[in-house]
Parts: structure tokens; C-alpha cells; sequence
């Protein structure tokens, strides 16, 4: 493997696709493209500078910004210096920033805007070494700018000790610091290697199909090790990058770009199907009946022995309603990555219907982070699986379910945490994922559920709240849904409508929509609710069935706090935030 370090993608990417742009960022507007020959002179004048700054080997960097070409460049830039990269997410408390900082003794912090730069203003005379070491990647007034250090590269370059230093790193020096949001207590700060990550990204090459010229619309987090794996991925690939706007500007974008490639987490895929379905709602007559049983048609989609009367059916739906389906999202997949989260088998039938098959991921930050992934091999691919393991991993089920992993992808251990690291890696290198499932017989990995979310009731029955929530959120009224039962004689739930699509609802049913908190109490929107809660209990046993629910007043964000930045839930936040309205659930 020609790649053993991180940065020995530039000299590969330079070598292999020349021509490509790599990185392109949207500034006032504008598509701003950096061809790799741009990209590298950036990354070299950057480590020409911090070396005039006294960065050295293993000393910590963070920044704190969303996509954008000057992260990678600033990455680049650290690794080759054989510095560590200490990628913060943008939207954590101040209390977590400052204890951050302060246990990863960074010396430099990079922060893109003035959003993010006042999240961390008032703590900054707390930290040492960062008092005059605040650096941005906008030109801000009153801070110093990452263009200051690529001049101060420029008028002092020292390529022969930046080459002899490249030469002292080793595949096994830790690259990054990347702390996880623990459900108690404070982050943990994971510490990958170089051969974690790459050998993550070398094991999913030959799963990702490609083409010259191909397009990638990045806009998770790169600070979260999914995405930033990928990208790493993307650019061994010779892929151009291109980072979204903002969570809100996807669609846009997608529209814009039309990329092959897309990296996302369930989330998004199930707002964009809720979407199509919205639309489908409001048309009438003999297009509303095609439109849904078209929907029917995808929904019922197999990957294999699919009859020849179902194949014929369809390529109509396709023809008259699907292609118009994927059209709105970009049109043009050859994949959509997803992970971050379980993804329910629906949305991948849609998908796949849609010809923009989706590959499911399963993974975490401490196994760098993927574990498994379906893909187009024989036996590789099977809906509401995560695949068979990556070659080179092993996995195993251990006595009371629990996923335990070992291999290449295994983290070096949480910073100064040794205690820490011995609970999570065994004595014989297994990993303790905390995440339980279970085979397939062709050997695709199930995830069935979370040790710390299930939940026994008082009846000393086990309820697996995420395998309920999953099955609920088909339904496209349900936004959000969270499950709780802890010790109690039944399982209750909370949830979040779509309010848009109840708005239509409402409107179908000549309901006058008022304030979402006056709505949410309408007798027939309660009666609305209760009817699809009990159609969906259906599905599970007795002591599984939701037996209460209340509607929440407004959607859950990661602004609000009730999701993570990958839009998972914040289990304990939600539960102690509504814990006066759960205890009425089950007075």
C-alpha cells in the first residue's frame, strides 16, 4: 500500500488524477475550486509556518468549523508536521469547549466564523497557551487569520525539514483527537492512528463504484470520524469534494452539483422521502393514484429474485414517477453512503426503486470507524443489515449479545484515560461496541439495539426502545419518537410530529391550523395519533406496545439539544428535560 500516512494522499492524488478539482467550497455565492496542485501548495506554506510557530511533533491543534477546503487544509498541514489534530464539533456547550481544551493542552485553535469564535471568547483567558493563539479561517477583525500563516510559509520555507521530518512519522503515530459525547461524565477524547483510518479507507475502495470526474456533496461534520474517513476515502479516489452551504442548502445543492457520491446519515434520506410523499399528498385524481402506487411499487423492492411481472411494474413506476423522485434529489448516484444510524429497510427499498442505491454502515468513533457495510458482492448486501464485516476485522457476539470487534480499526485508547481504555479493550484486543446484534445466515451484521438504551420494565421484560422507534418513524407524521419504560409497567413514548405534513393533514381534514402547542391538543389529532400508535404496536409484543404517548410542541434539533450533531437523539438530555411530562405519562 503505497499510502501508509494520511498526507501521502496528496502525492498519490497528484500522481493519479491530476486534472481533478479537488476541493470546492461556496463563497459569497461562487463555487470556489482548488486544484490539487493548490491544495498541496496551501498544505506545505501551512506547516512552513507552524514550524516559524514552533509546532512540533505531538503537539495538539484544534479547530472548531464547519466543511469547508481550509479544514483539510489546516489537517494536512498538522499531520505532515506529525502534530495532532484535535477536530472539535461546533455545536457543544462552553463547559465541554473548556474542558476540551484544557485536557488536550491545545496550543492553537482554529475557529472558522464569529458564530463559532463567541462560543469560545469568554473562556479563552482559561486556557493556557491560547491566549494569543486564536487563529480564524474568515478574515475577522481583532484575530489573526490562517492567511498570516501560509504568508509567513511563504517567506520562510523549509521543504528538506518538512521532507525529514514526513520521513520520522509513522503509520502508528496518533493523527487525532476526537472527543465523544458520553452519556455520563465528560468526553472522552478517542485517539486514532494513521493506519486506524487508512486501513478503513482501503477496505471500502473496492465497495464504492467510481467514476473519472466523479462528484462527492459533503456536509456532515468533518470533525466526526464518518465523515471525515470518507473524505480521506473520496480523495484517494480522486473525487472532487464539494461542501454544502449549510444543512439547509442540501437540496440546492444536490440540485447544483448533481453528485455520484453522497455521504449521510438516516435522518436526511427519511426528511426527503417525507418530502416526496408530501407532494404526492397534494395532487389529485388519476397523478395521485400513480404517485402512490408507485410508492407501493418501491416499497416492495428486493435487491434479488425479484418476477418478472414486478420488474415490468417497476420500470413503469419508474418511467412515470420514480426517475422524477430521484431528479429532485440530484438524479445522478451511484451511492449513497449511510451511516450514524439505523436506517429502516423502507427507505432503502424506496431508494434502491429510485436507482440511487443506498450501502448501510455500522461503526463507531473508537473503531475508526467502520465495522461493517453492505455492498454490491455476492451475500453483501441485505436490507435493515450493516453488512458483513470489513476484510481484516473481526467481529463476534458475545453471550448476552453485545457487538465485540478487533483488528486494524481499534483505537489506540482514550487520552489519559487508561482506566477508560482497559473497560472499553479486553485483555485479548476485543472492543466492547456497547451495541448489541446479531448474524444473518449469509453472514450480514444486524444491529438490534443499544445495551444502555434497552430497558427493563417492572414485569423484568427487556424493551429495545430503538427497534420501536424505528418501525414508528416509517410513518411520515412522526418526525421524531423517543421510548422510555425504564422500571415501569409499560412503554410510553414521546413524540414530535412532521409539522408540515400535519399542517396538510389538518388542511385535508378542515382542520384550521393554528399554533403547533394548540394543535398537537385537538381532539382529532390526538385521535389521528392514537390511531397510528396503535396500528404500529401491531408489530411488537405486549410488554413492547406503546401505552401512552404525548405530542411535543415543537421539532427537536441539535440547536435545541435533543439531537446529536449526526442527528441521533440525546437519550438522557430528552428524558431530563421532559422528565415532569414523563412522570404524567406514567402517573
Amino acid at each position: 500500500m503505497e499510502i501508509t500516512r494520511v498526507f501521502d494522499i496528496l502525492s498519490h492524488y497528484v500522481e493519479h488524477y491530476p486534472n481533478e478539482d479537488a476541493l470546492c467550497g461556496k463563497e459569497n455565492g461562487m463555487w470556489v475550486k482548488y486544484s490539487i496542485y493548490q491544495y498541496i501548495e496551501k498544505v506545505n506554506y501551512i506547516s512552513y509556518g507552524l514550524m516559524q510557530l514552533g509546532i512540533k511533533k505531538g503537539d495538539r491543534v484544534a479547530s472548531i468549523s464547519d466543511n469547508r477546503p481550509e479544514w483539510n487544509f489546516l489537517d494536512m498541514a498538522l499531520l505532515q508536521l506529525g502534530a495532532i489534530h484535535v477536530s472539535i464539533y461546533p455545536t457543544i456547550s462552553e463547559s465541554d469547549y473548556k474542558y476540551i481544551l484544557n485536557h488536550a493542552e491545545v496550543k492553537m485553535v482554529f475557529v472558522s466564523g464569529w458564530e463559532l469564535l463567541r462560543k469560545i471568547e469568554n473562556i479563552i483567558a482559561e486556557i493556557p497557551n491560547l491566549l494569543d493563539n486564536v487563529y480564524t479561517f474568515k478574515n475577522l477583525r481583532g484575530y489573526k487569520h490562517l492567511n498570516e500563516i501560509v504568508e509567513l510559509g511563504y517567506t520562510n520555507p523549509s521543504p528538506q525539514y518538512l521532507a525529514d521530518i514526513k520521513e520520522r512519522i509513522s503509520p502508528d503515530d496518533p493523527i487525532t483527537l476526537i472527543y465523544t459525547s458520553g452519556t455520563t461524565g465528560n468526553p472522552k477524547g478517542v485517539m486514532l492512528s494513521h493506519r486506524n483510518i487508512l486501513m478503513n479507507c482501503i477496505a471500502v475502495l473496492p465497495i464504492i463504484p467510481t467514476v473519472l470526474n466523479s462528484k462527492a456533496l459533503s456536509y456532515l461534520p468533518l470533525c466526526h470520524i464518518y465523515e471525515r474517513m470518507m473524505n480521506y476515502t473520496w480523495q484517494i479516489m480522486g473525487v472532487s469534494l464539494y461542501y454544502a452551504e449549510s444543512l439547509a442548502k442540501i437540496a440546492d445543492n444536490l440540485q447544483e452539483i448533481k453528485p455520484d457520491i453522497f455521504t449521510t446519515v438516516p435522518r436526511l434520506l427519511e426528511k426527503f422521502y417525507d418530502k416526496i410523499i408530501a407532494t404526492g399528498r397534494k395532487q389529485k385524481g388519476i397523478k395521485r393514484r400513480i404517485f402512490f402506487w408507485a410508492d407501493k411499487i418501491a416499497r416492495a423492492y428486493e435487491i434479488e429474485n425479484r418476477s418478472l411481472w414486478y420488474n415490468i411494474k417497476l420500470s413503469i413506476a419508474q418511467k412515470l414517477v420514480l426517475n422524477k423522485w430521484a431528479a429532485a434529489i440530484g438524479g445522478n448516484f451511484n451511492v449513497i453512503v449511510s451511516g450514524g444510524a439505523a436506517l429502516q429497510p423502507l427507505i432503502s427499498r424506496v431508494f434502491w426503486a429510485m436507482n440511487a442505491p443506498i450501502l448501510e454502515g455500522y461503526g463507531l468513533t473508537e473503531t475508526s470507524p467502520v465495522i461493517g457495510v453492505n455492498n454490491f458482492f455476492k451475500k453483501g448486501l441485505k436490507f435493515g443489515t450493516v453488512g458483513p464485516a470489513l476484510p481484516g476485522i473481526e467481529v463476534k457476539i458475545a453471550e448476552d449479545g453485545e457487538i465485540l470487534t478487533r483488528g486494524y480499526c481499534v483505537m489506540k485508547g482514550y487520552y489519559k484515560s487508561p482506566d477508560l481504555t482497559a473497560e472499553a479493550i479486553d485483555a485479548d484486543g476485543w472492543f466492547h461496541t456497547g451495541d448489541i446484534g446479531l448474524f444473518e445466515p449469509e453472514g450480514q451484521l444486524r444491529i438490534t439495539g443499544r445495551k444502555k438504551e434497552m430497558f427493563k420494565t417492572a414485569f423484568g421484560k427487556y424493551v429495545v426502545p430503538t427497534l420501536i422507534e424505528n418501525k414508528f418513524s416509517e410513518n411520515s407524521l412522526i418526525d421524531n419518537i423517543l421510548v422510555i419504560g425504564e422500571n415501569k409497567q409499560f412503554a410510553a413514548a414521546l413524540i414530535v410530529p412532521e409539522f408540515g405534513d400535519l399542517r396538510s393533514w389538518c388542511a385535508r381534514k378542515g382542520i384550521s391550523y393554528t399554533t403547533n402547542e394548540e394543535m398537537i391538543e385537538h381532539p382529532d389529532v390526538q385521535k389521528k395519533f392514537k390511531k397510528l400508535v396503535d396500528h404500529y404496536n401491531h408489530f411488537f409484543g405486549d410488554t413492547e406496545k406503546v401505552k401512552r404517548f404525548k405530542l411535543v410542541n415543537y421539532e427537536w434539533s441539535v440547536q435545541t439539544g435533543e439531537l446529536t450533531p449526526t442527528l441521533k437523539l440525546k437519550r438522557n438530555f430528552i428524558i431530563n428535560k421532559y422528565k415532569d411530562v414523563i412522570e404524567q405519562l406514567f402517573d
